[in-house]
């Protein structure tokens, strides 16, 4: 029997009983818009991952304080990061080639009889450059395509430069917000406010900015700004030296695993940490990169994509024994028509065929209905997600192929079975 003959035999044996293929189908289509909507979740969820994390410059190194929990209190392992760490940082590690350092705390701010309570951050010089460069943030309505630079997102005036931070200079500058509720429009440059009873000198005015993603925008406000160098910060603000945070650039980032070791080794020598017994070294503080956190939240999410890969799969399963039940049905009620055609010189294989193409055509059409649902389905599904899907075009040839793979699977034994009837035995079959 030629490959058409068994063709149009399995598409005779499908139009006898249309109701039944059709809900045996209905299994198959099931599985594969679960598939392809799983597939979507998680890539969505990967994609959302590395867009949390995209303010992570990949030649970053972020160092901080490590803490512990001792009778409820939290409290540093060893010795606070200090300013003079990070200064020194520059000089003695060759393979950082700037550092960035910050430290914030609650502080009353007044002009005149105005007086606002916010949060004060004490930054290096480049802070600025590296919040533009990050791309989290903004010039309100900057149009889309255009990257801004330093000077767009200042309004008025200037940033402080390092030689004020070197010699703490009482210098600040105003986030937008901030500008507008203490000087209440009038100009703010070169007014002295004072910070918990400290004089500062106002030298520029951040512009009004937004965050870049949208979904950020009603959570973060980025205009309720007060910037001053962190030595001034830490000299005038603080009855106590503060851990400072501090973030590395690595000159060479494809050098970065050597970058944190000798970042390590300098932070060691200079907090005198020593081996225990074992040859470990008891750190007290911690690093990590964009690799570090992209790496555990990948896994994270690799981990998710795998859990919905296994319920398409279960869909794609209880699909596929739906199509078994149905061809061993039709294998049942053909048996007479199965004994004829090897009483007249019928092969085994032919058999196998055609039951074959029978299981194959209803997951084709099965794969090909799913593969519509799949992606009407994915903005409903994504509703639930936060948004978050994104369907990658070799999703869909992915998810034909599996329910093709089912039919053959499913469809073997009914058809293997179909083919070891004896035709006698079959012709007699009542």
């Amino acid at each position: 029997m030629s490959f058409a003959n068994s063709l149009l035999t399995a598409l005779r044996g499908m139009a006898s009983n249309k109701l039944r293929a059709g809900l045996t189908t209905l299994g198959i289509v099931i599985g594969v818009a679960s598939v392809i909507v799983m597939l979507a979740l998680g890539n969505g969820a990967r994609a959302a991952v590395e867009a949390n994390f995209r303010f992570l410059g990949s030649d970053e190194v972020q160092i901080f304080e490590r803490m512990t929990f001792d009778e409820g209190q939290i409290e540093p392992v060893g010795q606070i990061l200090s300013f003079d760490d990070g200064l020194q940082m520059t000089r003695e590690v060759e393979l950082v080639e700037s550092v960035d350092m910050s430290v914030s705390n609650s502080a009353k701010l007044r002009h005149g009889r105005n007086v606002l309570d916010l949060t004060f951050n004490g930054v290096t010089a480049e802070s600025i450059q590296t919040v533009v460069a990050s791309g989290t943030v903004q010039p309100a309505n900057w149009p889309e395509g255009t990257p801004p630079g330093v000077a767009d997102f200042l309004s008025q005036g200037r940033f402080f430069t390092p030689a004020e931070v070197l010699e703490g200079a009482e210098v600040c500058v105003l986030g937008y917000d901030t500008a507008l509720d203490l000087f209440l429009g009038e100009d703010p440059l070169d007014q002295t406010v004072w910070v918990n009873r400290q004089p500062c000198q106002v030298v520029g005015v951040m512009a009004e900015l937004e965050m870049t993603d949208p979904q950020e925008r009603y959570d973060t406000n980025p205009n309720d700004g007060f910037y001053l160098p962190i030595s001034t910060a830490i000299q005038k603000l603080f009855e106590e030296e503060p851990s400072v945070n501090i973030t590395a650039h690595v000159k060479d980032e494809t050098r970065m695993d050597e970058a944190k070791a000798a970042i390590a080794a300098f932070l060691r020598q200079r907090h005198a940490i020593e081996t225990d017994p074992e040859g470990n070294y008891k750190d007290d503080f911690d690093m990590t990169t964009r690799k570090d956190i992209l790496g555990a939240q990948q896994e994270a999410a690799q981990t998710f994509s795998l859990l919905l890969a296994a319920m398409a799969v279960v869909s794609l399963a209880v699909g596929g024994i739906g199509i078994m039940n149905v061809m061993l049905v039709s294998v049942t009620e053909r048996t007479r028509e199965i004994g004829i055609r090897l009483a007249v010189g019928a092969q085994p294989r032919d058999i196998i065929l055609q039951f074959l193409l029978e299981a194959v055509l209803i997951s084709a059409a099965g794969g090909l209905f799913g593969m519509a649902v799949g992606i009407f389905t994915i903005p409903l599904a994504a509703s639930f997600n936060q948004g978050i899907a994104l369907l990658a075009p070799d999703s869909l040839p992915l998810a034909l192929g599996v329910a093709l793979l089912t039919g053959v699977v499913f469809g073997i034994y009914p058809a293997a079975r179909a083919a070891r009837l004896n035709p006698i035995e079959a012709l007699r079959y009542e």
